[in-house]
């Protein structure tokens, strides 16, 4: 059994600890498997192992890799986990079975065309900058709920969750707390929150799905 496989297992028997511990239901959340950088042999055992849900940062990186995995493993479910360019939506929508990231106007307005020029309709996420970071992508907290009215709205994108990425210096439950709170306001079921640092603390927080990748795969 490959290190990746051995820190899978033990990675879905802490969430199941924090499921029991947070009063939530066996199998509630979701572990995205991150599997940037790494290439389909390093992945492979992973999927055998029975994972079959992932998580990619990059477009371009995503299509030299996932075609040929979904092809040879039947029922995996990719998400989009990084910023993506209005010049990607094609190709995104394309690969992904989850978007992660919509998190502006002209992000939605391209997701919305290319869904419809493509007949395929990923589920979507708006990534939500809690930290009110300048280098980080997301749309700002005091603008999520109107945001996600207008992709519903004047785009008609059904969306399905918030998402975030807490700042790495700072507690991430503040951050949790408040993604939380903008999903009820906005009425969404899935929250994406929480890493291979906090995911216990987010599953504690309402998270539906958590990203895990170095806690998985190893460092980059």
């Amino acid at each position: 059994m490959t290190n990746a496989v051995e820190q899978l297992f033990a990675v879905r028997a802490r969430i199941a600890a924090a499921e029991r511990e947070a009063g939530r239901d066996q199998g509630a959340v979701t572990l995205v498997a991150v599997s940037k950088t790494f290439d389909a042999p390093a992945i492979s055992p992973v999927i055998e192992a029975g994972q079959r849900v992932f998580g990619e940062n990059r477009v371009q990186e995503a299509q030299g890799k996932w075609p040929a995995l979904k092809d040879q493993f039947p029922g995996i479910e990719l998400h989009l986990i990084g910023p993506l360019q209005s010049n990607k939506a094609k190709e995104a929508v394309a690969l992904f079975d989850v978007v992660e990231t919509v998190d502006r106007e002209k992000i939605a307005a391209e997701l919305a065309k290319e869904m419809a020029r493509q007949g395929r309709t990923p589920r979507l996420y708006v990534q939500v900058n809690t930290g009110s970071e300048p280098q980080k992508a997301g749309i700002e907290p005091r603008e999520a709920v109107a945001f996600v009215e207008r992709c519903r709205e004047i785009h008609g994108l059904a969306i399905e969750g918030l998402m975030c990425i807490p700042p790495a210096d700072e507690n991430p439950g503040p951050h949790f707390a408040l993604l939380e709170k903008l999903g009820e306001e906005a009425g969404v079921a899935k929250l994406s929150m929480g890493m291979s640092g906090d995911y216990e603390t987010a599953i504690a927080f309402g998270a539906t799905s958590v990203r895990v990748g170095s806690a998985i795969f190893g460092s980059r």
